[in-house]
């Protein structure tokens, strides 16, 4: 009976907590389904909001669109009407029919530009009109040769405020020096004079607007070049040094070495013979002959007696 009852003890005591465990999720699953009509309004109220905020998003859009459109169109009418003026410069500024310019290049031929030097032009004008011309300033500059509308350099301009009544003519002075960053490579090269007239008609004329090369002349001894030299002839010594002393070690070898002589006192007269007595200074001339050895016999005693 005992074990019956703790048999039965034990089972409660399993039983029990399971069922509290599923009773506690029941009601959990009760009280979320019924939250879900307030949360499924919530979420609605949160995707009509969205959606609001979309349509506004595209109408801001739109307008913008409708902005910028209008922004395009207000800076094409704004550039169309800059080339309008550029045009109007550019037609503007052209040659007076009524004057006659030539250029002259004094030290150079007019497609090759030497660098690093000063060069001259003289430009000639004439002018056949009936009003005065006022030859303003002269400039030149370098171009792009497959575009001359892009500007490269700018050579500085001089200015001459010159007055040139009619029929009379004037002679003017440029001069100009190319850098050397630009040698060997070919440049479009624009000459301009500018002028007006005593209307006050601008003009422009192009004296020059050509392709041509920058060179860079070989004048004298740079140094660069006398260094390169000095450097050739101090390795040309040095080779000259080393094939002479192979040829000398060669030389040397082919020579056969001579027996050294040891003379010893063979020579008279390195001794010094004053400490040596007179009488011991005299040498026979002729040593007398060796004779060959006898054998000595020794007499016995008592045989001459007999």
């Amino acid at each position: 009976m005992l074990k019956f009852l703790h048999r039965l003890f034990l089972l409660l005591l399993l039983v029990l907590p399971s069922s509290l465990l599923l009773m506690q999720n029941g009601a959990g699953l009760a009280y979320g389904q019924g939250d879900d009509p307030e949360e499924d309004i919530l979420e609605g109220e949160e995707e009509e909001d969205d959606v609001d905020i979309e349509e506004e998003d595209e109408e801001d859009e739109d307008t913008d669109v409708e902005v910028e459109d209008g922004g395009d169109e207000e800076g094409a009418v704004e550039a169309g009407d800059e080339e309008e003026e550029e045009e109007e410069e550019e037609e503007v500024l052209k040659a007076s029919p009524d004057a006659d310019t030539t250029l002259l290049f004094t030290k150079n031929s007019e497609q090759e530009i030497p660098v690093t030097m000063p060069l001259q032009v003289l430009v000639g004008f004439a002018n056949n009109g009936e009003l005065d011309f006022t030859l303003q300033y002269i400039h030149a500059s370098l171009r792009y040769p497959q575009d001359f509308s892009f500007h490269i350099y700018n050579f500085s301009a001089v200015e001459y405020d010159y007055l040139v009544e009619p029929g009379r003519e004037a002679t003017l002075e440029y001069t100009f020096s190319a850098s050397e960053v630009f040698a060997a490579r070919p440049f479009g090269f624009v000459i301009q004079l500018f002028y007006k007239d005593s209307e006050g008609n601008l003009f422009a004329d192009s004296l020059f607007n050509d392709t041509i090369t920058m060179v860079e002349l070989d004048e004298g001894i740079d140094t660069e070049t006398f260094f390169l030299y000095l450097f050739l002839a101090a390795v040309m010594v040095l080779l000259l040094v080393g094939l002479q002393q192979l040829l000398s070690s060669f030389g040397k070898r082919k020579k056969s070495k001579k027996p050294a002589l040891e003379t010893g006192t063979q020579s008279n007269g390195d001794v010094d013979l004053d400490w040596i007595p007179k009488e011991n200074h005299i040498y026979k001339k002729s040593p007398s002959p060796r004779r060959s050895p006898r054998r000595r016999t020794t007499r016995k005693a008592g045989s001459g007696d007999e």
